[in-house]
């Protein structure tokens, strides 16, 4: 094997472990959700992947031709590339969320690959040392090559295919090029071992594309899909990965479903007089739920929606009429350096609705994210923030605190029993500079269901009690929900 084809090889085989990497974190989002869990999982069974396999490719190599343990790795890689998604999909709903689902489900769809693939490097260098002088060259070179391959592997994916190209796209380009390198590597393929690796490659290649899933669209952050309400065939719901984030009554866009966009509402209606149209900033667009509510309201106003998936967006257009929405201006990127960039004191309201799966993102969740709101913001201005967590609600808990922190007056909406012993759901902090009139919040969560709902700022806080501040240098916020 000559240096430039061991080092492609060897290249090759470490791409496509990065790319099986980086692809399962999403693959596995729709049914474990995307927390710190899920990506620790896909993270550790990679490395337990790559461990046993150069473990097992060396040893392999010293007692078989390398070359044939090299040619077999790289096809046994190549149609575990190709399960992956199928695997994913099979058995995703059956395991349900959890950790334990999530370490599950990724070694069960990715180990077999990410160990074969691993098992390239030491049976090619293996194939490559003749002799113990110039061994230190070979095996440096080797291991460099395989680096690269990683992290191009990473920075493609990452950057590149995944904005180009469909997930299935993606595995099955991997898959090939580890395919054909197989049969190159052989040095004299069997034709009943091709013939064989052949048929199982499309089989496995047809299931990765016919096995259904959850996704109407592979956006570039999550499994993004609608659905038509049994209900009410006017309300469509857009599920983000396996949750449902956003409905909307396409004949009525003052519709208002979820209870934490009422709370939204109230907080907003209660602030400012009725009909008096707004400048909004929206963290998070969704669905475009409080946009389209606020064009039906008060009328004239103007939102601006700060959304990092663009594929959120287009799924919204085409499904959910976020195009008919009027005075919308939508900037695609992360909402923190997105507001970083608006002016100073040019919103009325800013609405917190970003969801990395079920909390908050952590840098939209500290005080200086909170501070740079506080800036854009009028003096008169209200930031409005939905918060998912549960019983003991640290998360919550440290919400309170770190809005309070820069806003001398805060509220909390949420039900009493929501409160209660293993109990939870979604929350919402008011916030603003000025006196927030929490009797007339009080009396709208009555009149629509919810009494006893508001929470004063001596409340909210003696709630917080000593949960810490949220700052950039630490905001644990999914082991806060965990």
């Amino acid at each position: 094997m000559n240096a430039l084809f061991a080092r492609i090889v060897v290249l090759v085989s470490g791409a496509a472990i990065l790319v099986v990497e980086t692809l399962a974190t999403r693959l596995v989002a729709p049914y474990v959700g995307l927390t710190l869990e899920s990506t620790s999982a896909v993270i550790g069974v990679a490395l337990a992947g790559i461990a046993a396999g150069a473990s097992l490719g060396g040893r392999w190599a010293d007692v078989l031709p390398p070359r044939r343990v090299a040619a077999g790795a790289l096809a046994v890689g190549g149609l575990g590339v190709l399960a992956v998604r199928p695997m994913v999909r099979v058995l995703g709903p059956a395991l349900g969320p959890g950790p334990l689902a999530a370490i599950v489900l990724v070694a069960v769809s990715t180990l077999v690959s990410v160990t074969a693939l691993a098992m390239v490097t030491p049976a090619v260098t293996r194939a490559r040392i003749s002799h113990v002088e110039g061994s230190g060259a070979v095996i440096g070179g080797l291991s460099a090559a395989g680096t690269v391959g990683s992290l191009a592997g990473v920075f493609l994916t990452g950057f590149v295919l995944v904005a180009l190209l469909p997930v299935a796209m993606i595995l099955l380009i991997t898959a090939a090029a580890c395919l054909v390198l197989a049969v190159l590597t052989a040095v004299v393929p069997a034709r009943g071992a091709v013939a064989g690796t052949a048929v199982v490659a499309a089989v496995l290649a047809t299931a990765v594309v016919a096995v259904p899933g959850r996704c109407d669209a592979d956006t570039v952050y999550y499994c993004a899909s609608v659905r038509a309400d049994p209900a009410d065939p006017d309300v469509r719901v857009l599920v983000l990965d396996d949750l449902d984030h956003s409905a909307v009554d396409l004949t009525d866009p003052a519709y208002l479903r979820f209870a934490y966009t009422r709370r939204f509402a109230d907080a907003i209606d209660s602030a400012f007089p009725a009909g008096v149209p707004l400048a909004a900033v929206h963290v998070g667009g969704g669905g475009f739920t409080m946009p389209r509510w606020l064009a039906a309201t008060r009328p004239g106003s103007t939102s601006t929606v700060l959304e990092v998936d663009e594929g959120v967006v287009e799924l919204g257009r085409r499904e959910l009429g976020v195009a008919g929405i009027p005075a919308v201006d939508v900037r695609i990127g992360d909402a923190r350096n997105q507001l970083a960039a608006l002016p100073d004191a040019s919103a009325d309201v800013v609405v917190g609705d970003a969801f990395g799966s079920r909390s908050v993102p952590w840098h939209l969740a500290t005080a200086e994210f909170v501070a740079d709101v506080h800036r854009v913001l009028r003096h008169d201005g209200v930031y409005v923030l939905n918060v998912i967590d549960h019983d003991p609600w640290g998360l919550l808990a440290a919400e309170v605190a770190t809005v309070a922190h820069k806003f001398p007056h805060v509220a909390l909406l949420v039900r009493p029993e929501q409160l209660s012993a293993g109990r939870g759901g979604n929350a919402v902090v008011v916030a603003s500079d000025r006196p927030i009139d929490v009797a007339a919040l009080a009396e709208r969560a009555a009149v629509r269901g919810e009494p006893g709902s508001v929470l004063d700022a001596g409340a909210a806080l003696r709630f917080a009690a000593d949960a810490p501040v949220l700052t950039d240098d630490r905001a644990p916020v999914d082991q806060l929900i965990s």
